[in-house]
Protein backbone atom coordinates (compact mmCIF):
# COMPACT_ATOMS: atom_id res chain seq x y z
CA UNK A 1 0.00 0.00 0.00
CA UNK A 2 2.61 2.45 0.66
CA UNK A 3 4.22 1.61 -2.44
CA UNK A 4 1.15 2.26 -4.59
CA UNK A 5 0.85 5.53 -2.88
CA UNK A 6 4.39 6.28 -3.18
CA UNK A 7 3.79 5.57 -7.14
CA UNK A 8 0.43 7.75 -7.18
CA UNK A 9 2.28 11.08 -5.79
CA UNK A 10 5.23 10.58 -8.31
CA UNK A 11 2.76 10.12 -10.78
CA UNK A 12 0.67 13.33 -9.80
CA UNK A 13 4.12 15.55 -9.63
CA UNK A 14 5.35 14.21 -12.76
CA UNK A 15 1.93 14.62 -14.21
CA UNK A 16 1.64 19.05 -13.26
CA UNK A 17 5.09 19.00 -14.16
CA UNK A 18 4.36 18.27 -17.81
CA UNK A 19 1.01 20.27 -17.90
CA UNK A 20 3.03 23.15 -16.28
CA UNK A 21 4.36 25.84 -18.65
CA UNK A 22 7.72 26.32 -16.31
CA UNK A 23 10.52 24.16 -15.43
CA UNK A 24 12.11 24.40 -11.93
CA UNK A 25 15.74 25.33 -12.27
CA UNK A 26 16.60 26.01 -8.65
CA UNK A 27 15.25 26.46 -5.44
CA UNK A 28 16.48 27.52 -2.27
CA UNK A 29 14.29 27.91 1.05
CA UNK A 30 17.63 28.60 3.04
CA UNK A 31 19.20 31.32 0.50
CA UNK A 32 18.37 34.21 3.75
CA UNK A 33 17.92 36.64 0.46
CA UNK A 34 15.18 39.47 1.40
CA UNK A 35 15.22 42.20 -0.87
CA UNK A 36 15.55 45.73 0.31
CA UNK A 37 17.07 45.74 3.65
CA UNK A 38 16.37 48.96 5.84
CA UNK A 39 18.96 51.22 4.19
CA UNK A 40 18.85 50.32 0.84
CA UNK A 41 15.86 52.34 -1.40
CA UNK A 42 16.39 51.04 -4.64
CA UNK A 43 18.31 49.16 -7.27
CA UNK A 44 18.46 49.46 -11.09
CA UNK A 45 21.18 48.74 -13.58
CA UNK A 46 22.07 50.68 -16.63
CA UNK A 47 24.11 51.26 -19.30
CA UNK A 48 26.47 54.72 -19.47
CA UNK A 49 28.35 54.82 -22.33
CA UNK A 50 28.86 53.42 -26.26
CA UNK A 51 32.52 52.12 -25.41
CA UNK A 52 32.97 48.39 -26.22
CA UNK A 53 32.76 46.14 -23.74
CA UNK A 54 28.84 47.22 -23.33
CA UNK A 55 28.97 46.30 -19.45
CA UNK A 56 26.09 47.36 -17.52
CA UNK A 57 26.62 49.71 -14.06
CA UNK A 58 24.28 48.67 -11.46
CA UNK A 59 22.97 51.56 -9.59
CA UNK A 60 21.88 51.53 -5.75
CA UNK A 61 19.87 54.09 -3.69
CA UNK A 62 20.31 54.47 -0.75
CA UNK A 63 19.65 57.64 2.08
CA UNK A 64 20.48 60.83 -0.09
CA UNK A 65 23.28 58.95 -2.08
CA UNK A 66 23.56 57.05 -5.07
CA UNK A 67 26.27 54.25 -5.55
CA UNK A 68 27.11 53.13 -8.70
CA UNK A 69 29.08 49.85 -9.29
CA UNK A 70 30.67 48.91 -12.39
CA UNK A 71 32.68 45.34 -12.84
CA UNK A 72 31.55 44.85 -9.41
CA UNK A 73 33.83 47.61 -8.45
CA UNK A 74 32.69 50.70 -6.26
CA UNK A 75 32.67 53.41 -9.60
CA UNK A 76 30.82 56.40 -8.75
CA UNK A 77 28.60 58.42 -5.54
CA UNK A 78 26.48 60.68 -6.19
CA UNK A 79 24.74 63.04 -3.98
CA UNK A 80 21.71 64.98 -3.52
CA UNK A 81 21.92 68.59 -3.61
CA UNK A 82 21.33 70.28 0.11
CA UNK A 83 17.91 71.80 0.35
CA UNK A 84 17.67 75.45 1.60
CA UNK A 85 17.16 76.16 5.31
CA UNK A 86 14.83 77.75 7.36
CA UNK A 87 16.35 81.36 8.20
CA UNK A 88 15.13 81.79 11.64
CA UNK A 89 15.93 77.99 12.28
CA UNK A 90 19.60 79.11 10.93
CA UNK A 91 19.81 82.35 13.02
CA UNK A 92 19.17 80.12 16.39
CA UNK A 93 21.15 77.84 15.94
CA UNK A 94 23.47 80.62 15.47
CA UNK A 95 22.72 81.90 18.58
CA UNK A 96 23.10 78.65 20.28
CA UNK A 97 26.65 78.50 19.20
CA UNK A 98 27.55 82.07 20.84
CA UNK A 99 25.82 81.03 23.78
CA UNK A 100 23.14 83.93 23.48
CA UNK A 101 19.85 81.34 24.10
CA UNK A 102 19.18 78.74 26.56
CA UNK A 103 18.33 74.78 25.29
CA UNK A 104 14.97 75.22 26.38
CA UNK A 105 14.09 78.54 24.76
CA UNK A 106 15.88 76.74 22.36
CA UNK A 107 13.05 74.10 21.76
CA UNK A 108 10.51 76.48 22.34
CA UNK A 109 11.18 78.42 19.80
CA UNK A 110 12.37 75.73 17.30
CA UNK A 111 8.67 74.14 17.86
CA UNK A 112 7.01 77.20 17.05
CA UNK A 113 8.70 77.26 13.78
CA UNK A 114 7.84 73.68 12.97
CA UNK A 115 4.19 74.20 13.08
CA UNK A 116 3.79 77.64 11.42
CA UNK A 117 7.21 77.85 8.84
CA UNK A 118 6.28 76.03 5.60
CA UNK A 119 10.15 75.27 5.34
CA UNK A 120 10.73 71.73 7.32
CA UNK A 121 13.28 71.69 10.05
CA UNK A 122 16.48 70.30 9.64
CA UNK A 123 17.34 66.33 11.26
CA UNK A 124 19.54 68.00 13.88
CA UNK A 125 16.29 70.25 14.90
CA UNK A 126 14.25 67.51 14.75
CA UNK A 127 16.52 64.85 16.84
CA UNK A 128 16.95 68.24 19.69
CA UNK A 129 12.85 68.23 19.56
CA UNK A 130 12.59 64.41 20.50
CA UNK A 131 15.35 65.04 23.17
CA UNK A 132 14.19 64.97 27.50
CA UNK A 133 15.27 68.47 29.55
CA UNK A 134 18.29 66.49 30.90
CA UNK A 135 19.96 65.50 27.30
CA UNK A 136 19.28 68.63 25.49
CA UNK A 137 22.31 70.72 27.01
CA UNK A 138 25.12 67.98 26.05
CA UNK A 139 23.53 67.78 22.55
CA UNK A 140 23.63 71.87 21.75
CA UNK A 141 27.42 71.91 23.43
CA UNK A 142 28.01 68.44 21.04
CA UNK A 143 26.43 69.86 17.47
CA UNK A 144 26.38 73.46 17.86
CA UNK A 145 29.92 74.05 16.40
CA UNK A 146 28.56 71.88 13.46
CA UNK A 147 26.26 73.82 10.49
CA UNK A 148 23.21 72.76 9.98
CA UNK A 149 22.24 70.98 6.95
CA UNK A 150 18.50 69.90 5.51
CA UNK A 151 19.24 66.88 3.01
CA UNK A 152 16.55 64.84 1.35
CA UNK A 153 16.58 61.20 0.82
CA UNK A 154 15.63 58.67 -1.70
CA UNK A 155 12.37 56.82 -2.37
CA UNK A 156 12.61 55.28 -5.70
CA UNK A 157 14.47 54.94 -8.88
CA UNK A 158 14.13 53.73 -12.10
CA UNK A 159 16.02 54.18 -15.70
CA UNK A 160 15.12 56.04 -18.86
CA UNK A 161 16.96 55.96 -22.24
CA UNK A 162 18.49 58.79 -23.34
CA UNK A 163 18.06 59.19 -26.87
CA UNK A 164 17.44 55.43 -28.51
CA UNK A 165 15.18 53.30 -27.67
CA UNK A 166 17.18 50.24 -28.42
CA UNK A 167 17.76 47.59 -25.72
CA UNK A 168 21.53 48.33 -25.30
CA UNK A 169 20.93 51.90 -26.04
CA UNK A 170 22.36 54.38 -23.01
CA UNK A 171 19.83 55.22 -20.31
CA UNK A 172 19.38 58.05 -17.19
CA UNK A 173 18.57 57.25 -14.23
CA UNK A 174 15.50 58.90 -12.55
CA UNK A 175 15.10 59.62 -8.94
CA UNK A 176 12.23 60.54 -6.51
CA UNK A 177 12.83 62.43 -3.56
CA UNK A 178 11.35 62.66 -0.16
CA UNK A 179 10.92 66.22 -1.20
CA UNK A 180 8.35 65.29 -3.49
CA UNK A 181 10.75 65.93 -6.68
CA UNK A 182 11.53 63.96 -9.67
CA UNK A 183 15.29 64.30 -10.91
CA UNK A 184 16.51 62.85 -14.27
CA UNK A 185 20.19 62.73 -14.22
CA UNK A 186 23.14 62.53 -17.32
CA UNK A 187 24.82 58.97 -17.43
CA UNK A 188 28.04 60.16 -18.06
CA UNK A 189 28.47 63.27 -15.99
CA UNK A 190 25.53 62.45 -13.43
CA UNK A 191 24.91 66.20 -13.27
CA UNK A 192 20.87 66.96 -13.12
CA UNK A 193 19.30 67.53 -16.54
CA UNK A 194 15.85 67.81 -15.48
CA UNK A 195 13.65 68.70 -12.04
CA UNK A 196 9.90 67.96 -11.90
CA UNK A 197 7.74 68.85 -8.56
CA UNK A 198 4.90 66.27 -7.50
CA UNK A 199 2.55 67.16 -5.16
CA UNK A 200 2.79 63.58 -3.38
CA UNK A 201 6.04 61.98 -2.88
CA UNK A 202 6.51 59.09 -5.41
CA UNK A 203 6.94 55.94 -4.41
CA UNK A 204 6.89 54.01 -7.79
CA UNK A 205 7.73 55.02 -10.99
CA UNK A 206 7.42 54.05 -15.11
CA UNK A 207 8.96 56.01 -17.74
CA UNK A 208 8.28 55.88 -21.39
CA UNK A 209 10.54 56.85 -24.33
CA UNK A 210 13.45 59.32 -24.51
CA UNK A 211 14.41 62.25 -22.36
CA UNK A 212 16.30 63.72 -25.76
CA UNK A 213 13.12 63.22 -28.05
CA UNK A 214 10.02 62.69 -25.92
CA UNK A 215 8.94 60.56 -22.92
CA UNK A 216 5.93 60.57 -20.57
CA UNK A 217 6.37 59.57 -16.76
CA UNK A 218 4.22 58.15 -14.49
CA UNK A 219 4.68 58.74 -10.53
CA UNK A 220 2.57 56.67 -7.96
CA UNK A 221 2.20 59.24 -4.48
CA UNK A 222 1.84 58.07 -1.37
CA UNK A 223 -1.44 60.71 -1.33
CA UNK A 224 -3.19 57.81 -2.99
CA UNK A 225 -2.82 59.47 -6.57
CA UNK A 226 -0.85 59.05 -9.78
CA UNK A 227 0.54 62.13 -11.92
CA UNK A 228 1.54 62.01 -15.31
CA UNK A 229 4.52 64.54 -16.69
CA UNK A 230 5.53 64.87 -20.28
CA UNK A 231 9.12 66.30 -21.51
CA UNK A 232 8.31 69.89 -21.62
CA UNK A 233 6.03 70.08 -18.43
CA UNK A 234 7.54 70.86 -14.71
CA UNK A 235 4.08 70.16 -13.56
CA UNK A 236 2.13 66.69 -13.68
CA UNK A 237 -0.67 67.16 -16.69
CA UNK A 238 -2.70 64.44 -15.52
CA UNK A 239 -3.57 63.06 -11.98
CA UNK A 240 -5.25 59.43 -11.21
CA UNK A 241 -7.36 59.30 -7.64
CA UNK A 242 -6.92 56.27 -6.86
CA UNK A 243 -9.58 54.67 -3.71
CA UNK A 244 -6.51 53.06 -1.64
CA UNK A 245 -2.64 53.56 -1.72
CA UNK A 246 -0.88 51.94 -4.73
CA UNK A 247 1.26 48.76 -3.82
CA UNK A 248 2.52 48.13 -7.51
CA UNK A 249 2.94 50.45 -10.83
CA UNK A 250 3.54 48.05 -14.03
CA UNK A 251 2.97 49.79 -17.91
CA UNK A 252 1.71 47.61 -20.46
CA UNK A 253 1.76 49.26 -23.81
CA UNK A 254 -0.58 52.69 -23.14
CA UNK A 255 -1.99 50.91 -20.32
CA UNK A 256 -1.04 51.57 -16.47
CA UNK A 257 -1.40 48.35 -14.29
CA UNK A 258 -1.89 49.70 -10.83
CA UNK A 259 -2.10 47.34 -7.70
CA UNK A 260 -4.11 48.78 -4.51
CA UNK A 261 -4.33 47.47 -0.77
CA UNK A 262 -7.77 46.62 -1.48
CA UNK A 263 -6.39 43.30 -3.08
CA UNK A 264 -7.36 44.49 -6.40
CA UNK A 265 -5.82 45.76 -9.88
CA UNK A 266 -6.75 48.79 -11.76
CA UNK A 267 -6.20 49.26 -15.38
CA UNK A 268 -6.18 53.16 -16.85
CA UNK A 269 -5.12 55.35 -19.74
CA UNK A 270 -3.09 58.00 -19.43
CA UNK A 271 -5.65 60.56 -19.05
CA UNK A 272 -6.96 58.92 -15.88
CA UNK A 273 -9.99 56.75 -17.83
CA UNK A 274 -10.14 53.83 -15.77
CA UNK A 275 -10.95 50.43 -18.16
CA UNK A 276 -11.21 47.62 -16.16
CA UNK A 277 -10.73 46.23 -12.56
CA UNK A 278 -9.95 42.66 -10.97
CA UNK A 279 -10.12 41.35 -7.87
CA UNK A 280 -7.40 39.58 -6.42
CA UNK A 281 -8.01 36.42 -3.68
CA UNK A 282 -4.99 38.07 -1.24
CA UNK A 283 -3.08 40.98 -0.48
CA UNK A 284 -0.53 42.09 -3.70
CA UNK A 285 2.78 42.10 -2.11
CA UNK A 286 5.07 43.02 -5.40
CA UNK A 287 4.66 43.80 -9.42
CA UNK A 288 6.40 43.70 -12.03
CA UNK A 289 6.19 43.23 -16.34
CA UNK A 290 6.35 40.21 -17.82
CA UNK A 291 8.08 40.43 -21.19
CA UNK A 292 8.38 37.58 -23.87
CA UNK A 293 10.37 39.27 -27.05
CA UNK A 294 9.72 35.78 -29.25
CA UNK A 295 5.97 36.24 -29.25
CA UNK A 296 5.48 39.36 -28.37
CA UNK A 297 3.55 39.17 -25.26
CA UNK A 298 3.27 41.54 -22.47
CA UNK A 299 1.87 41.10 -18.85
CA UNK A 300 1.80 42.23 -15.48
CA UNK A 301 2.85 39.44 -12.59
CA UNK A 302 1.78 40.04 -9.27
CA UNK A 303 2.57 38.03 -6.28
CA UNK A 304 -0.15 37.49 -3.66
CA UNK A 305 0.40 36.90 0.20
CA UNK A 306 -1.12 33.10 0.06
CA UNK A 307 1.83 32.32 -2.30
CA UNK A 308 0.25 32.70 -5.76
CA UNK A 309 2.01 34.40 -8.52
CA UNK A 310 -0.81 35.44 -10.93
CA UNK A 311 0.13 36.60 -14.69
CA UNK A 312 -2.35 38.94 -16.60
CA UNK A 313 -2.84 40.68 -19.77
CA UNK A 314 -4.81 43.38 -19.34
CA UNK A 315 -7.81 41.53 -17.14
CA UNK A 316 -7.18 37.96 -18.83
CA UNK A 317 -5.82 35.41 -16.29
CA UNK A 318 -3.18 33.74 -18.19
CA UNK A 319 -1.24 31.38 -15.75
CA UNK A 320 -1.01 30.86 -11.87
CA UNK A 321 2.25 29.95 -10.48
CA UNK A 322 2.42 28.20 -6.60
CA UNK A 323 5.03 29.16 -4.60
CA UNK A 324 6.02 27.58 -1.02
CA UNK A 325 5.98 30.61 0.45
CA UNK A 326 4.59 34.38 -0.24
CA UNK A 327 6.68 35.74 -2.80
CA UNK A 328 8.24 39.42 -2.14
CA UNK A 329 10.28 40.19 -5.51
CA UNK A 330 9.70 39.10 -9.39
CA UNK A 331 11.50 39.38 -11.85
CA UNK A 332 11.56 37.95 -15.63
CA UNK A 333 13.79 38.31 -18.56
CA UNK A 334 17.47 36.85 -19.52
CA UNK A 335 19.64 35.14 -17.18
CA UNK A 336 22.85 33.56 -18.70
CA UNK A 337 21.92 31.62 -22.13
CA UNK A 338 17.90 31.49 -21.19
CA UNK A 339 15.74 34.56 -22.53
CA UNK A 340 12.67 33.75 -20.48
CA UNK A 341 13.75 33.37 -16.82
CA UNK A 342 11.96 34.13 -13.60
CA UNK A 343 13.20 34.74 -10.32
CA UNK A 344 11.53 35.14 -7.38
CA UNK A 345 12.42 35.77 -3.60
CA UNK A 346 10.18 34.65 -0.92
CA UNK A 347 9.18 36.42 2.50
CA UNK A 348 11.51 33.66 4.67
CA UNK A 349 14.61 34.30 2.13
CA UNK A 350 13.81 31.64 -0.28
CA UNK A 351 15.33 31.54 -3.85
CA UNK A 352 12.56 29.96 -6.41
CA UNK A 353 14.20 30.43 -10.21
CA UNK A 354 12.18 29.56 -12.99
CA UNK A 355 12.73 28.61 -16.76
CA UNK A 356 9.46 29.33 -19.19
CA UNK A 357 9.07 26.46 -21.90
CA UNK A 358 10.26 27.27 -25.20
CA UNK A 359 6.74 25.65 -26.72
CA UNK A 360 4.87 27.41 -24.15
CA UNK A 361 2.07 29.69 -25.28
CA UNK A 362 -0.24 31.94 -22.83
CA UNK A 363 -3.99 31.74 -23.76
CA UNK A 364 -6.61 33.98 -21.86
CA UNK A 365 -8.50 31.03 -18.89
CA UNK A 366 -5.39 29.95 -18.43
CA UNK A 367 -6.28 29.96 -14.80
CA UNK A 368 -8.84 29.75 -13.30
CA UNK A 369 -11.96 30.09 -14.96
CA UNK A 370 -15.77 32.34 -13.70
CA UNK A 371 -16.63 35.49 -13.91
CA UNK A 372 -15.07 38.32 -12.05
CA UNK A 373 -15.91 38.93 -8.57
CA UNK A 374 -16.74 42.39 -9.91
CA UNK A 375 -19.34 41.57 -11.56
CA UNK A 376 -21.36 40.26 -8.64
CA UNK A 377 -20.92 43.64 -7.13
CA UNK A 378 -24.47 45.88 -7.27
CA UNK A 379 -24.72 48.74 -8.45
CA UNK A 380 -24.72 52.50 -6.53
CA UNK A 381 -27.65 53.54 -8.39
CA UNK A 382 -28.53 57.26 -7.39
CA UNK A 383 -32.27 58.04 -6.48
CA UNK A 384 -34.17 59.62 -8.83
CA UNK A 385 -34.51 63.74 -8.01
CA UNK A 386 -37.12 65.82 -8.23
CA UNK A 387 -36.02 67.65 -10.92
CA UNK A 388 -35.70 64.14 -13.02
CA UNK A 389 -39.11 63.75 -12.27
CA UNK A 390 -40.75 66.92 -13.50
CA UNK A 391 -38.66 66.39 -16.66
CA UNK A 392 -39.99 62.89 -17.00
CA UNK A 393 -43.82 64.35 -16.99
CA UNK A 394 -42.94 67.12 -19.28
CA UNK A 395 -41.35 64.94 -21.73
CA UNK A 396 -44.20 62.44 -21.78
CA UNK A 397 -46.79 65.26 -22.09
CA UNK A 398 -45.28 67.36 -24.58
CA UNK A 399 -43.79 64.21 -26.45
CA UNK A 400 -45.64 65.68 -29.89
CA UNK A 401 -44.42 69.14 -29.31
CA UNK A 402 -40.62 68.65 -29.04
CA UNK A 403 -40.85 66.26 -31.67
CA UNK A 404 -42.39 68.55 -34.45
CA UNK A 405 -39.59 71.59 -33.29
CA UNK A 406 -36.91 68.93 -33.74
CA UNK A 407 -38.24 68.09 -37.02
CA UNK A 408 -38.28 71.60 -37.86
CA UNK A 409 -35.34 72.52 -36.68
CA UNK A 410 -33.58 69.42 -39.08
CA UNK A 411 -35.25 70.34 -41.98
CA UNK A 412 -34.14 74.31 -41.61
CA UNK A 413 -30.62 72.73 -41.13
CA UNK A 414 -30.65 70.68 -44.52
CA UNK A 415 -32.31 73.86 -46.43
CA UNK A 416 -29.51 75.90 -45.72
CA UNK A 417 -26.52 73.76 -46.36
CA UNK A 418 -28.63 72.80 -49.75
CA UNK A 419 -28.98 76.29 -50.08
CA UNK A 420 -24.51 76.72 -49.76
CA UNK A 421 -23.93 73.86 -51.99
CA UNK A 422 -26.19 75.21 -54.76
CA UNK A 423 -24.89 78.61 -54.35
CA UNK A 424 -20.87 77.42 -54.51
CA UNK A 425 -22.10 75.34 -57.86
CA UNK A 426 -24.08 78.00 -60.09
CA UNK A 427 -20.93 80.80 -58.57
CA UNK A 428 -18.47 77.46 -59.20
CA UNK A 429 -16.28 78.19 -56.17
CA UNK A 430 -15.15 75.08 -56.29
CA UNK A 431 -12.15 73.59 -57.75
CA UNK A 432 -13.66 70.39 -59.18
CA UNK A 433 -16.28 70.52 -62.09
CA UNK A 434 -19.49 69.91 -61.33
CA UNK A 435 -21.06 69.52 -64.78
CA UNK A 436 -20.87 66.26 -66.59
CA UNK A 437 -19.98 68.10 -69.59
CA UNK A 438 -16.64 69.63 -68.66
CA UNK A 439 -15.05 67.22 -66.16
CA UNK A 440 -12.00 69.31 -65.00
CA UNK A 441 -10.40 69.72 -61.40
CA UNK A 442 -7.88 72.77 -60.37
CA UNK A 443 -4.72 72.86 -58.24
CA UNK A 444 -2.91 75.88 -57.71
CA UNK A 445 0.81 76.28 -55.76
CA UNK A 446 2.44 79.35 -54.17
CA UNK A 447 6.20 79.14 -54.28
CA UNK A 448 8.65 81.87 -53.20
CA UNK A 449 9.66 83.93 -50.14
CA UNK A 450 8.52 87.19 -52.05
CA UNK A 451 8.54 89.66 -53.62
CA UNK A 452 8.09 87.87 -56.71
CA UNK A 453 6.50 84.25 -56.07
CA UNK A 454 5.97 81.19 -58.35
CA UNK A 455 2.36 80.34 -59.15
CA UNK A 456 1.33 77.10 -60.74
CA UNK A 457 -1.12 76.04 -62.24
CA UNK A 458 -2.62 72.09 -62.53
CA UNK A 459 -5.17 71.64 -64.39
CA UNK A 460 -6.25 67.88 -65.00
CA UNK A 461 -8.90 66.15 -67.93
CA UNK A 462 -10.65 64.00 -65.38
CA UNK A 463 -12.89 62.30 -68.08
CA UNK A 464 -11.93 59.26 -69.62
CA UNK A 465 -12.08 59.19 -73.68
CA UNK A 466 -12.76 62.71 -74.56
CA UNK A 467 -10.18 65.49 -74.64
CA UNK A 468 -11.02 69.00 -73.98
CA UNK A 469 -10.56 72.12 -76.21
CA UNK A 470 -11.06 75.94 -75.96
CA UNK A 471 -10.35 76.55 -72.79
CA UNK A 472 -9.25 80.30 -71.04
CA UNK A 473 -7.76 81.22 -67.37
CA UNK A 474 -7.98 84.54 -65.79
CA UNK A 475 -6.37 86.24 -63.05
CA UNK A 476 -8.71 88.50 -60.60
CA UNK A 477 -6.50 90.60 -58.07
CA UNK A 478 -5.93 93.95 -56.87
CA UNK A 479 -3.95 96.06 -59.12
CA UNK A 480 -2.48 98.22 -56.63
CA UNK A 481 -1.01 94.99 -54.30
CA UNK A 482 0.66 92.78 -57.35
CA UNK A 483 1.33 92.38 -60.92
CA UNK A 484 0.88 89.73 -63.29
CA UNK A 485 2.99 89.77 -67.21
CA UNK A 486 -0.36 87.77 -67.95
CA UNK A 487 -4.03 87.78 -66.18
CA UNK A 488 -5.55 86.08 -69.25
CA UNK A 489 -4.10 82.81 -71.37
CA UNK A 490 -5.40 80.30 -73.57
CA UNK A 491 -5.43 76.72 -72.55
CA UNK A 492 -3.80 73.88 -74.75
CA UNK A 493 -5.80 70.61 -75.52
CA UNK A 494 -6.28 68.28 -72.48
CA UNK A 495 -6.04 65.04 -72.83
CA UNK A 496 -7.59 62.96 -70.66
CA UNK A 497 -6.12 61.61 -67.32
CA UNK A 498 -2.60 63.94 -67.30
CA UNK A 499 -2.01 67.15 -65.20
CA UNK A 500 -1.16 70.21 -67.00
CA UNK A 501 1.39 72.47 -65.15
CA UNK A 502 0.98 76.26 -65.98
CA UNK A 503 3.22 78.51 -64.21
CA UNK A 504 3.12 82.57 -63.83
CA UNK A 505 4.98 84.67 -61.88
CA UNK A 506 3.38 87.16 -59.32
CA UNK A 507 5.22 90.58 -58.53
CA UNK A 508 3.73 91.83 -54.86
CA UNK A 509 4.06 96.01 -55.09
CA UNK A 510 3.23 96.89 -51.32
CA UNK A 511 5.79 97.22 -49.30
CA UNK A 512 3.48 97.68 -45.90
CA UNK A 513 3.73 93.78 -45.41
CA UNK A 514 0.26 93.26 -46.65
CA UNK A 515 -1.74 90.37 -48.73
CA UNK A 516 -4.75 89.59 -50.14
CA UNK A 517 -6.31 86.54 -52.41
CA UNK A 518 -5.73 86.24 -56.39
CA UNK A 519 -9.04 84.60 -58.01
CA UNK A 520 -8.42 82.14 -60.70
CA UNK A 521 -10.94 81.29 -63.21
CA UNK A 522 -11.57 78.93 -65.90
CA UNK A 523 -14.06 79.67 -68.78
CA UNK A 524 -15.33 78.67 -72.12
CA UNK A 525 -14.77 80.22 -74.87
CA UNK A 526 -17.91 82.66 -75.64
CA UNK A 527 -19.37 81.79 -72.45
CA UNK A 528 -19.28 84.55 -69.54
CA UNK A 529 -19.86 81.71 -66.49
CA UNK A 530 -16.90 80.23 -65.49
CA UNK A 531 -16.52 76.41 -64.90
CA UNK A 532 -14.60 76.15 -62.25
CA UNK A 533 -12.23 78.64 -59.96
CA UNK A 534 -10.03 78.86 -57.41
CA UNK A 535 -9.34 81.10 -54.46
CA UNK A 536 -5.92 81.50 -53.13
CA UNK A 537 -4.59 83.06 -50.43
CA UNK A 538 -1.27 84.76 -51.20
CA UNK A 539 1.46 84.88 -48.45
CA UNK A 540 2.80 87.92 -47.11
CA UNK A 541 6.30 89.12 -49.14
CA UNK A 542 9.16 88.42 -46.30
CA UNK A 543 11.45 90.40 -48.63
CA UNK A 544 10.06 93.35 -48.59
CA UNK A 545 9.14 92.81 -44.77
CA UNK A 546 12.82 92.05 -44.22
CA UNK A 547 14.09 95.22 -46.14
Amino acid sequence: MAAASSDTDSGRAESNEANSKWLDAHYDPMANIHTFSACLAAAATFLMEQHEPRTPALALASGPCVYVYKNLRPYFKFSLPHLPLNPLEQDLWNQAKEDRIDPLTLKEMLEDIREKAEVPLSVQSLRFLQLELSEMEAFVNQHKSKSIKRQTVITTMTTMKKNLADEDAVSCLVLGTENKELLVLDPEAFTILAKMNLPGVPVFLEVSGQFDVEFQLAAACRNGNIYILRRDSKRPKYCIELSAQPVGLVQIHKILVVGSTQESLHGFTHKGKKLWTVQMPAAILTMNLLEQHSRGLQAVMAGLANGEVRIYRDKALLNIIRAPDAVTSLCFGRYGREDNTLIMTTRGGGLIIKILKRTAVFVEGGGEGGPSPAQAMKLNVPRKTRLYVDQTLREREAGTAMHRAFQVDLYLLRLRASRAYVQALESSLNPVSATAGEPLKLHAMVQGLGPTFKLTLHLQNTSTARPILGLLICFLYNEALYALPRAFFKVPLLVPGLSYPMETFVESLSNKGISDIIKVLVLREGQSTPLLSAHINMPVSEGLAAA
